[in-house]
């Protein structure tokens, strides 16, 4: 019998619920957990009534937004520089549900709105065949199930020394398949050995990977990926003659020309317990002293529901089972004036494409937020360890095959931190005086684990007006069995018989600005030397360059961008309607994504491209275009799983056949940034985290640096590190730590710290 959890719930059958009034303090607050139970109730209620739809599994709800310019009515916010917000309109809350008809097939889309207190189905649809909604956090852990009841891969498993209750898996979506029907809800499986509790079950590869159909939970194929071996001139030579998938009515085994790989059996844990079980030499550092964050009058923040403010920031911060965090309507308080700056900001898409192009490993190319959804995977976090300080959190909720409620109580973090120096100077002749003010953020974060990686989001808002988005990569490399002694062209060796393929990590930030009202544009800025010659009169010396703006005009001709990097590309969102009052430039913020930049490298037509349109440029600028179900969303298509092209609802689409003007429009943004992962022996067992920043930097936005009011902090808690300015051998401080010596005078007298002198 499968997990109850993840039985179906008869439409036939039901609990009667009483739905509760709904009151929300903002238009786009996430739905409650009563609400999502009350909307499965109501879809419920019109199945039942108005289908021939006998039982439901419910994948995903989630609010359906306003229209953009009722809420920013609602908010008092301008759509232009000094104008004023337009009044007021009736905001009809609404959601939106995918859901399966497991007995029939098919997936439907259903949208509701509340009326009179009530939950109402407006529109119940049957989406197109082939596309499938995103697998649930259920359906990954049946996977597990799936493969460990299934007779033939207990068979397999044990012909390498693996018990049943010892076989654990991974499920992931297919990538793409075309062996199989479009219609079939399909995950892959990858497998691992686990051999005691807790044990790190990732050191344990299996080399088979089953497939399952998800509604019927039965395994349906088992792929054997082939191995390398060196031939006689030194060069490496696959065990079979193509990289191409074998007809389903080919044995997977046979075809895979090679002998049964069984898994390493040698440890490598991360649990402290179970490290010191494995290695009795191994040692914890004992030479780190507690470093504790302290706020002894509070936090500088404060929250109303889901309306966060910080010095001169206000924003919304939301749950997104999507997404994981969502921030809307963020605005900027410039000495009295509310400037508004994004109406939404969210890591709209990722997908992680492996290299090794011998089948089945070119299905691995998973889209954590189109294909499993960020939120869902959001851990709980811990206070004192996932974020330190004062914190507070903010819960997230989505819904069950049931129609109930998962809520996930400490889903996103709110806490501040310092952040070095946020501006300084020493007026270095004698007698000088100087200043120190240091910098501090406000952090929004959450963690997700998605099977072995961990992603961290984190959005940064800084006293100067800068907004920063910091992706942090962690967690246990994906791996595979290799054999002794086995070539690895496309990855690296970690540990014995363990693989770890070569991969990149590229997210879609999607970008939704209203800087200084709705009408935005983004001008595309090259930095080129000036074509005059060394010794010319314009150039003599020949160092002249000049900064040469383009503002983009057509969608289609122009929504799709390339970095130069020979010409120190760069872009700013600007509102050309307000200038800067000395350097008569538009008002605008700066997209600072340089070091975030990487190609795709998979073939421009190939499976992942086609599917992952966004990744071939770093930036696409599109018109939005609202209708009954929102605005444009999703680069990669609002149905994600299997896809087998470019969904006509993807942001490379939406570009290719736009028409009209991006320039002083609504317009939305993609930028697509990433990293490159060749993976070391180093990211073994647990990889130290990689960092990816995108940072927004305002650009003739304020009339001078906004952070000249923020004060010197002479923090009375700083002192020398040793007593007596001497080292812990005894050695004299170096630099003026005893008092004396002070660069320029920065360290005051005795010791104590002087921040303004």
């Amino acid at each position: 019998m499968a997990p109850t959890a993840l039985s179906v719930t008869a439409t036939t059958v039901h609990t009667a619920v009483t739905a509760k009034p709904t009151k929300f303090k903002h238009p786009l607050d996430p739905l409650t957990p009563d609400e999502i139970k009350a909307v499965s109730l109501a879809i419920r209620h019109h199945t039942t009534t108005n289908t021939p739809i006998k039982a439901v599994r419910f994948i995903t709800t989630n609010l359906l937004p306003p229209p953009k310019k009722a809420v920013l009515a609602a908010l008092g916010i301008p759509l232009t520089p000094g104008g004023q917000p337009e009044p007021p309109i009736p905001i009809v809350r609404k959601a939106e549900s995918d859901f399966l008809d497991v007995v029939n097939g098919g997936t439907y889309n259903a949208i509701l709105s509340l009326q009179d207190g009530g939950w109402k189905v407006d529109t119940c649809e049957l989406v197109a065949e082939g596309s499938e909604p995103q697998i649930t956090p259920e359906e990954l852990s049946a996977c597990e199930y799936v493969v460990r009841r299934d007779p033939t891969v207990q068979a397999l498993a044990k012909e390498v020394g693996v018990l049943p209750e010892q076989i654990y898996a991974d499920g992931w979506a297919i990538g793409y398949d075309d062996r199989f029907p479009k219609s079939t809800r399909l995950q892959q499986a990858f497998l691992y050995a686990r051999f005691s509790e807790h044990e790190n079950l990732y050191a344990h590869p299996l080399d088979f990977i089953p497939v399952i159909d998800s509604v019927t939970e039965k395994v349906i194929q088992i792929d054997f990926p082939p191995t390398y071996k060196k031939a006689a001139d030194g060069s490496t030579e696959l065990s079979v003659p193509t990289t191409e998938a074998f007809p389903l009515s080919e044995d997977s085994f046979i075809k895979s020309n090679r002998e049964r790989l069984p898994p390493p059996l040698k440890p490598f844990e991360f649990l402290p317990d179970l490290l010191q079980q494995s290695d009795p030499t191994h040692k914890p550092r004992d030479d780190i002293k507690p470093l504790h964050v302290l706020q002894p009058e509070g936090v500088s923040f404060k929250m109303d529901g889901h309306v966060l403010e910080w010095q001169k920031w206000k924003m919304h911060v939301a749950f997104s089972p999507r997404e994981g965090i969502a921030l809307s309507t963020v605005t900027y308080n410039d000495d009295g004036e509310i400037r508004p700056i994004f109406y939404r900001l969210s890591i709209a898409e990722m997908v992680v494409p492996y290299g090794a192009p011998e089948f089945p490993h070119p299905r691995k190319f998973a889209f954590d937020s189109g294909e499993y959804g960020m939120g869902t995977q959001a851990n709980e976090l811990s206070l004192g360890c996932d974020c330190l300080g004062q914190i507070h959190y903010l819960p997230g909720a989505y819904v069950t095959h049931a129609g109930t409620p998962f809520v996930i109580k400490n889903a996103i973090c709110i806490h501040e931190e310092d952040a070095g120096v946020l501006w300084k100077h020493t007026d270095y002749r004698l007698g000088g005086r100087h200043q120190t003010v240091r910098s501090r953020r406000l952090v929004i974060s959450m963690v997700c684990t998605v099977a072995n990686y961990e992603y961290i989001w984190n959005y940064y808002f800084y006293q100067d007006g800068n907004i920063e988005l910091e992706i942090r990569l962690t967690g246990i490399l994906q791996v595979y069995v290799a054999g002794q002694d086995e070539p690895n062209p496309y990855g690296t060796t970690v540990a014995p018989s363990v693989s770890a393929h070569n991969h990149q990590h590229l997210f879609s930030i999607r970008v939704d600005p209203i800087l200084d009202g709705l009408y935005n544009s983004v001008i595309e800025s090259d930095i080129v030397p000036l074509s005059a010659p060394t010794g010319s009169k314009e150039n003599f010396a020949g160092n002249g360059f000049v900064v040469q703006d383009t503002v983009l005009k057509s969608q289609v001709e122009d929504g799709a961008r390339d970095f130069d990097w020979a010409r120190e590309r760069r872009w700013r969102i600007a509102n050309s309607a307000r200038t800067h009052y000395a350097s008569g430039k538009p008002a605008s913020y700066n997209i600072m994504m340089k070091g975030g930049v990487l190609p795709l490298m998979a073939h421009t037509d190939s499976w992942i491209a086609r599917r992952a349109s966004f990744a071939h440029k770093p930036l696409w600028v599109i018109r939005d275009k609202e209708g009954a179900d929102g605005g444009r969303m999703w680069p990669s298509g609002k149905y994600v799983p299997q896809t087998r092209d470019e969904p006509k609802d993807s942001v490379g689409k939406w570009v290719k056949e736009g028409e009209g003007s991006i320039e002083n429009e609504d317009i939305v943004l993609y930028l697509t940034v990433g990293t490159t992962h060749i993976p070391r022996p180093e990211d073994w067992p647990v990889m130290p985290v990689e960092h990816v920043n995108l940072l927004f930097k305002p650009n003739n936005f304020f009339s001078k640096n906004p952070s000249m009011d923020v004060p010197g902090t002479n923090d009375p808690l700083s002192k020398p590190a040793f007593s007596n300015g001497t080292t812990a051998n005894g050695a004299n401080g170096a630099n003026g730590a005893n008092g004396t010596n002070g660069a320029n005078g920065a360290n005051g007298a005795n010791g104590k710290a002087c921040c303004s002198h």
